[in-house]
């Protein structure tokens, strides 16, 4: 099984094959839509980056996204908030915007972006990963999945990334077909983390969690929660080099 993220996110970890063995009962939880902030033109714009789009691990030369900084606010504690406004362009032609708020923001955080929910539907997919973050181990990115279809753009799922030597945590997205625009997919959250109370510091444990469907549902994505959130439904101890034997 292949980590089905952003495919420039090179987590350094494989994915363990073994099936859960004592999975939660599903919960028919629907949860609400992603949340962005309004969209205005008027903003001050404090610095742009401009964000290719990649497909087949390929940069397109019409396609990408131009993120916006239009505020940035720090609190007693140092911790930066920052909005961006994006701004979608297909075919060198502006189709549609979204604002979003990112706690925690580190300078010199990269912006990468790729079409496709995994690297095999990529071509010719209505679904954009974006991530951001700082280039470097131990950091962690923030990831957002649109579709983007018909000039009509929503933000499908957000979630954080992070990796450092081996351990971390990250999403998998599994395309139950093989067509690049779906009419329903799922993801899971998947972490491999030192087992702290082992006295064998290469002893990891392989975790499962907040297993989410999605559906395609009057032109909108909605998504429900099949396991408990935040608890895990699967776990298995296994050494670093086990882990990562796996992939």
């Amino acid at each position: 099984m292949k980590i089905h993220t952003l495919f420039f996110l090179l987590v350094l970890i494989g994915c363990q094959k073994t099936k859960p063995t004592d999975a939660a009962a599903p919960i028919a939880e629907i949860m609400e839509p992603q949340e962005t902030l309004e969209v205005t033109n008027d903003e001050k714009i404090i610095k742009t980056d401009t964000v290719s789009i990649y497909s087949d691990g390929t940069e397109s030369s019409t396609d990408y996204i131009l993120a916006h900084l239009v505020d940035q606010q720090a609190d007693k504690d140092s911790i930066v908030t920052v909005k961006y406004r994006l701004d979608f362009y297909q075919n060198k032609t502006k189709t549609a915007s979204s604002k979003i708020a990112i706690k925690g923001f580190e300078k010199g955080s990269e912006w990468m972006a790729s079409y496709g929910l995994t690297s095999e539907t990529s071509k010719n997919s209505p679904f954009i990963q974006l991530t951001v973050g700082y280039p470097a181990c131990g950091y962690s990115h923030d990831n957002y999945l649109y579709y983007l279809k018909n000039k009509g753009l929503q933000l499908v799922h957000q979630w954080s990334t992070m990796s450092d030597s081996g351990w971390g945590s990250w999403v998998e997205i599994e395309n139950p077909s093989a067509n690049s625009d779906p009419k329903s997919f799922y993801c899971k959250t998947v972490a491999f983390v030192p087992a702290d109370e082992d006295e064998n510091l290469d002893m990891g444990i392989l975790s499962h969690s907040d297993s989410i469907s999605f559906e395609l549902k009057d032109n909108k994505w909605k998504k429900i929660l099949l396991s408990a959130k935040d608890k895990p439904y699967f776990e298995k101890k296994m050494t670093f080099d086990q882990f990562n034997s796996n992939e």
